[in-house]
């Protein structure tokens, strides 16, 4: 397997376009995007677990409950939930996307993102329909990943390459994601292709296993959002046998699936609102994967720790214990490890679950760099977990503070 460029337009038969209809008044800003496929496609999604839920999600779990899907048409600025006229404008989408695409609106799926509440004008999507159809481009990756975000500072695309079944597969895709992040299928977008051959029921628990290695793993500020969509388009164009069970095929398409989501997810948590660091924790040594990833979310998720971290403050020793002990696993306290390490080196902060002394030098330097893993041994077992977020810094409060205005 190996990294490649091309995003969500990386996999064969895919096309991709974005540009500013006028959803959001800065007219530099992209706002809607559209995905597409030559051929039908097997689909599949996960989405949040808050039950307020963007009108979007209803639709396209209605669409694809047949597990088919060809195009994905998907708005930012405002997110088309708690509105009263939601479902009228989210088939209304995907009637317009399917019109010019010569589909049947239950082939499109539909996202949005912005601003809860207020109700999604419908004219400026429908005006600009034949322009966002006439830019599809095999290289419209980057365009679509600009149209989809909201307060992300940069476009979030990953794609891999591998063999299965003795055919070249790709994977990739575009996600969006930098406020209101948080396990429970974390707060995001996120479109992946494939060419891959892989039967509906397959890719939906291909799309389940990866979110929960992946997109369950991250969080910025602890609020899950109400427009969670992690959805993956199979359109079959590499030509493998088609995986219809489990076996050494799906595995390996689940590690590509994995590979993409892992690298956004990153993203996503390197590009918290007002952060200034990417924090992985790795919890080592654990019992089991639930343990393991209990921990994880748990210590990448305290403010207190991700505080610590902004003031490169070796104290969130201190405060990954504390994490550790609320975080619902069974573990022995008096057995952790806990350690920093970066680019500048490593420091061990504590040892048989109690403090101990080190160089305050060594950790400011440590914990000076933009990118932070903080290693959790529990030293009771082999199974590991790696969990992603950044630090809580003031431009946190201002970002949101400031939304709207």
């Amino acid at each position: 397997m190996e990294f490649i460029e091309g995003g969500v337009t990386a996999a064969e038969g895919f096309l991709a376009s974005g540009l500013h209809c006028g959803i959001r008044k800065n007219k530099t800003k992209p706002d809607l995007a559209l995905i597409y496929s030559d051929r039908p496609c097997a689909a599949a999604a996960v989405y949040t677990q808050n039950l307020v839920q963007g009108a979007p999600i209803a639709v396209t779990k209605k669409h694809i409950a047949n597990g088919r899907a060809q195009a994905v048409i998907c708005n930012s600025g405002i997110a088309n939930t708690c509105a009263p006229d939601g479902m009228e404008k989210a088939e209304a989408m995907c009637k317009i996307a399917g019109q010019a695409l010569r589909l049947d609106p239950e082939d499109v799926a539909v996202a949005s993102t912005g601003v809860i509440g207020p109700s999604l004008p419908i004219e400026p999507i429908e005006n600009a329909m034949d322009e966002l159809k006439a830019a599809l481009s095999p290289s419209g990756s980057r365009g679509a990943a600009h149209a989809i975000m909201t307060t992300d500072t940069f476009p979030k695309e990953a794609a891999v390459g591998c063999c299965i079944g003795g055919k070249t597969v790709k994977v990739g895709g575009i996600s969006k994601g930098s406020g209101m992040i948080h396990p429970n299928m974390a707060t995001m977008l996120c479109f992946v292709t494939t060419d891959c051959q892989i039967s509906p029921p397959m890719l939906q628990k291909a799309v389940k296993a990866a979110a929960d290695a992946t997109f369950n793993m991250i969080s910025v500020d602890g609020d899950t959002s109400t427009n969670d969509t992690f959805l993956v388009l199979a359109n079959g164009a590499a030509g493998n046998q088609e995986i219809t069970d489990e076996g050494e095929d799906f595995a390996d398409f689940v590690a590509a699936l994995e590979a993409v989501g892992r690298k956004l997810a990153k993203m996503m948590a390197r590009d918290g609102e007002g952060a200034t660091r990417l924090l992985t924790v790795r919890v080592e040594g654990a019992p089991h994967l639930q343990a393991a990833r209990a921990i994880a979310r748990s210590v990448s998720s305290s403010s207190l720790f991700k505080a610590a971290m902004f003031g490169s403050d070796a104290n969130a020793g201190g405060r990954a214990m504390c994490a550790i002990g609320y975080a619902g696993a069974s573990v022995d306290v008096n057995k952790i490890d806990v350690s920093f390490q970066s680019q500048k080196g490593r420091v061990q902060v504590v040892k048989d679950g109690m403090g101990i002394e080190f160089s305050e030098e060594l950790a400011l330097q440590v914990l000076g760099e933009e990118e932070i893993l903080t290693v959790i041994n529990l030293k009771d077992g082999c199974t590991v977990a790696e969990a992603y977020g950044c630090d809580l810094t003031y431009d946190y409060v201002k970002i949101n503070a400031d939304y709207r205005t």
